[in-house]
């Protein structure tokens, strides 16, 4: 059984075409002993229109682009990547791989050529069940820095080898051979058959992905609860702070108790709540609240904010 790590890099990539420039590959044996390296360039047939992985331009592939015009387009490479990709001798690696999936799926359709149909495994998520970090997916640049593993990032064949190299490395830590590591991590492999593609997943993330699940059910029973109980509320008249309207930042309003206690204290004042913050008058939250919802509070010209103590200093103030 051989492993495959592949890589790919696009021209351009939008929703409905994904110009692919350039498939490199690294076969190697069970050991990591490489049997073939290579990069196949091909013309995209069309321009560069790079981004980042964030949508920002300014991507530079370290290809002279010019060269591209002087290769056979995806086409001429298909039978050659497909035989590949599904050898069944062969294990299908890459990094955050889906994307790239998702590219021959691309281009496929564009070419109007039979669909892909392998399975594949991807090494960032070896990274997060390895690293137990589950919050983030990490760039297979930074976690070679990482593992001490140098490559020149956006040549596909280097990108190949990285990955090759970021799961040597793991198996090493782990003390396990790649098969072991499937079984340890509860890897699962994704799949593409008929233009449909099946995500590859780990029993790490989707513990993670259960836990983040029920914490936002949490949240919504508790904001609900707190909604509930600012509905029944009723303003006291001629108070200080009649016709003043009060805002919690998320974090209060989470903590249920907290956000009641301020809340009565609030209407003992005359004073309203809102949810959300357009109207508001004061604003409420810890000192190193740093959410977007804060933001934009502090950003408002006409918001005051405060923290829990600057609030009731302001409600003894006004008592006195």
């Amino acid at each position: 059984m051989n492993f495959v790590f592949f890589d790919i890099e696009c021209a351009s990539v939008n929703k409905t075409t994904a110009k692919i420039c350039a498939f490199g590959y690294v076969v190697c044996d069970e050991k990591f002993n490489i049997i073939k390296k290579e990069d196949i360039l091909i013309n995209p047939r069309g321009g560069f229109h790079l981004t980042g992985r964030n949508g920002q331009k300014g991507l530079v592939l370290p290809y002279s682009y010019a060269e591209f015009k002087n290769y056979p387009p995806f086409k001429q490479s298909y039978n050659f990547i497909k035989s590949l990709l599904e050898d069944r001798n062969n294990i299908v690696l890459g990094h955050s791989i889906l994307n790239d999936v998702k590219y021959l799926n691309l281009e496929t359709r564009r070419f109007h050529l039979p669909s892909f149909d392998f399975q594949f495994l991807d090494s960032q998520l070896m990274f997060m069940s390895y690293s137990g970090d589950f919050s983030h997916q990490s760039g297979l640049e930074s976690i070679a820095v990482s593992l001490g593993v140098e490559f020149t990032p956006h040549r596909a064949v280097d990108d190949a080898y990285a990955t090759m190299r970021v799961v040597e490395a793991i198996c090493k830590a782990e003390n396990s051979t790649l098969d072991e590591l499937i079984k340890l991590y509860g890897l699962t492999r994704g799949r593409i058959k008929n233009y449909n593609i099946y995500s590859p997943s780990s029993a790490g993330v989707k513990t993670y992905h259960r836990k983040i699940a029920e914490e936002k059910r949490e949240r919504s029973k508790k904001r609900i609860e707190f909604f509930n109980y600012v509905m029944h509320k009723r303003i006291k008249r001629n108070a200080k702070f009649s016709n003043k309207i009060f805002s919690f930042s998320r974090e209060i309003e989470d903590n249920v108790q907290l956000a009641k206690q301020l809340c009565d204290e609030i209407y003992e004042n005359g004073g309203s709540y809102s949810h959300h913050l357009n109207g508001v008058d004061f604003y409420v939250c810890n000192s190193d609240d740093n959410s977007q919802r804060t933001a934009n509070a502090k950003n408002a010209q006409k918001i005051s904010v405060t923290d829990i103590e600057g609030l009731r200093k302001l409600f003894n103030e006004a008592s006195r």
